[in-house]
């Protein structure tokens, strides 16, 4: 059989994260306006042989350049906006005293409207810098390889202007092996944040301390019990996908609670890894009996892929969901940073609206053959 051909890689425009009117830099045809406006005019009359009545005109020339530029820019602005009013080679059907009076008020209220839009889009951007600082340390970008195992993720918060929201993910190498995690909290957006950097903690330090996979997912369950204890009505919890992979990365051990299985993609073909499904963590459970996971060897070339619900639950408009493993068929070969930004076009294309965080995260185990 051949090679199945990955359709050519179009890049979807995504969903706007930040429009002008929601603190975006105003767009390249505002910035423009008011010179434009400016010339206009002033070419508009030069070579007209009589008198025009378009004086109107300059009064919007302050405020527009308030919207885009600083208070000098705006001064600037408005000085050529009375310039052209009042100097007799424009002759523009002679202004009244009224009009020059409304166009220097107008430009002086502009001057100061963009003096405050300038201190508040400063202190904007201070704050949105500090926040995603802060959003970077709760979840690091993901290196490219841990241990022997090769790592490439993509995460997608649902939340307007946030880098974190309630999916969460993370590799880490131990005294074990190579752990790696990815949850998904209750709810999304900035509201999931404490619990997700809360759950990140439990499972860093346990990774280091405790020396098999199920003691790791008892220790993140116990983690959101007790944070859900400190107020009456928390009711935190999560469901959450762990995996251990052997020294020589030759087995991957799988405790899967309430999260989705991985999937397997081996020799051109793609399989859903049946693993026996937990608890979510946080629901005081535990006490039935501990966490069980599944043990399964590693083939050079296997790759393992891994999804939050907002790739698995994604519908179309009629309601029918995303063929997430009929899709990745299609992307046995490919580079793992391509297929999480190809599965994730796809998805845009399915899907127009993103309504939940989407998490991608590719595990690559640099498995030697066994020789025989």
């Amino acid at each position: 059989m051949g090679k199945v051909r990955v359709p050519s890689f179009r890049r979807v425009r995504e969903p706007a994260r930040r429009g002008w009117l929601r603190g975006a830099p105003a767009p390249r045809w505002v910035r423009v306006l008011p010179g434009v406006l400016v010339g206009g005019v002033g070419v508009a009359t030069l070579v007209s042989p009589h008198s025009l009545d378009i004086g109107f005109v300059l009064g919007a020339i302050p405020p527009l350049a308030g919207l885009s530029y600083g208070p000098v820019a705006t001064v600037l602005f408005g000085g050529l906006s009375v310039a052209l009013l009042t100097v007799p080679a424009f002759h523009l059907n002679d202004p009244g005293s009224t009009d020059l009076l409304t166009i220097c008020f107008v430009a002086l209220l502009s001057v100061f409207i963009s003096f405050v839009r300038s201190r508040r889009d400063a202190q904007l951007d201070l704050e949105r810098t500090v926040a995603e600082a802060a959003q970077r340390a709760v979840v690091p970008p993901l290196p490219e390889r841990v241990g022997p195992v090769g790592c490439a993720g993509l995460y997608r918060a649902a939340q307007r202007g946030t880098l974190v929201g309630g999916d969460f993910f993370d590799v880490r190498d131990g005294p074990y092996g190579v752990r790696a995690v990815m949850g998904d909290v209750q709810g999304h957006g900035l509201s999931a944040v404490s619990t997700v950097a809360s759950l990140l903690g439990a499972f860093r330090e346990a990774v280091l301390d405790l020396p098999d996979l199920e003691a790791v997912a008892a220790r993140l369950d116990r983690r959101l019990v007790v944070d859900s204890a400190r107020s009456a009505h928390a009711e935190l919890f999560a469901t959450a996908l762990l995996l251990e992979f052997t020294a020589d990365a030759g087995a991957v051990r799988i405790v899967a609670c309430g999260h989705p299985s991985p999937v397997l993609l081996r020799g051109g073909r793609v399989t859903e890894i049946g693993v026996e499904a937990w608890t979510p963590l946080g629901l005081g459970l535990s006490d039935a009996g501990p966490p069980s996971g599944v043990s399964v060897q590693l083939r050079p070339g296997d790759r393992l892929f891994l999804a939050s619900d907002g790739v698995w639950e994604a519908r179309d408009t009629g309601g029918a969901f995303y063929p997430f493993v009929e899709r990745l068929t299609r992307l046995a070969d490919e580079e793992p940073a391509l297929m999480t930004e190809w599965v994730w076009a796809d998805l845009l294309r399915h899907s127009p609206e993103i309504r939940d965080d989407v998490t991608m995260l590719v595990l690559t185990p640099r498995t030697r053959p066994v020789s025989g």
